[in-house]
């Protein structure tokens, strides 16, 4: 097989992995929003969940009702193109329905501290999970600027982070792309950051050796 050949295949391979994963992600953005709309939670029984979309609610809405203006004045000026009218209102109104459901994705899928550990999400991009015993350090810190780090995972919401992690050893992290790598170090945003840090806090010393501080 020639180079170019190989590079062909290897292209393709990753369009279809790529297609794949924005496929999964569409299809839980909608499941999201079938539970938020049936008023459940995603992955919560037998923990304490801790909410982080409070913040981010007010800017989701208001960009859902930019769209919802937008698919109204799209189909008076459409109205004399029924076969396009009817395509740009599908399209329009699919995004506000995504617009929504990424919200939603935020509300049922909260963070959730539980007798195995912590379980550390972001809509349905993020779903790490980190035993008890490998928690070294948790604390509440307030962060407004994430630079880029190896070892470090930075799960901001609104470009903040409140709660810090530090692991005794490494976690793998896998990418909304399906890419995998170790983190020790652990930053996100909860609304409740207190409540979170003391529920962890509460948990005995780890069979690591590394107390909760």
């Amino acid at each position: 097989m020639s180079r170019r050949t190989a590079g062909g295949t290897g292209a393709v391979r990753v369009a279809v992995r790529v297609g794949w994963a924005l496929v999964r992600h569409e299809a839980r953005l909608l499941a999201s929003l079938a539970l938020w709309l049936a008023r459940r939670t995603h992955g919560t029984r037998g923990g304490t969940a801790f909410g982080y979309a409070r913040g981010e609610a007010a800017t989701m809405f208001g960009f859902a009702f930019v769209c919802v203006v937008e698919t109204v004045a799209m189909s008076a000026l459409l109205g004399d193109w029924p076969t396009l009218h009817a395509v740009v209102l599908f399209l329009d109104v699919y995004t506000v329905v995504l617009v929504v459901a990424l919200y939603a994705a935020s509300a049922v899928r909260p963070h959730v501290v539980g007798p195995d550990g912590l379980r550390v999400r972001r809509a349905v991009r993020v779903d790490l999970r980190i035993p008890r015993e490998l928690i070294a350090s948790v604390r509440r810190e307030l962060r407004m600027t994430h630079e880029p780090a190896d070892g470090e995972l930075n799960v901001a919401v609104g470009s903040q982070t409140t709660v810090t992690v530090e692991l005794a050893e490494p976690v793998a992290h896998r990418s909304f792309l399906g890419r995998t790598r170790d983190v020790r170090v652990v930053r996100f945003h909860a609304d409740d950051a207190d409540g979170l840090v003391r529920a962890l806090a509460a948990a005995p010393q780890g069979s690591a050796g590394h107390a909760v501080p």
